[in-house]
């Protein structure tokens, strides 16, 4: 069951919130109980595959020959 970071647009208030898979029930802001919010991408979420290049990006791995192949 992942958890998943919204924010209000009424009053920009940001949560989390343990959704689960059955779960279609609207949700509401805990601060101002405002219906109105969005799901942000949080950094969680997201895993890159490779190297950071100091740049703000990440670059593929480098390959290493196989010894004796």
């Amino acid at each position: 069951m992942p958890i998943f970071e919204y924010q209000c647009k009424a009053c920009c208030h940001v949560f989390e919130r343990l959704v689960f898979s059955s779960e279609d029930e609207p949700l509401e802001c805990p601060a101002c109980h405002c219906k109105d919010v969005e799901k942000l991408m949080s950094a969680g979420a997201f895993r890159p595959n490779g190297i950071p290049t100091g740049k703000g990006g990440f670059a593929p791995p480098a390959c290493k020959p196989s010894a004796g192949g």
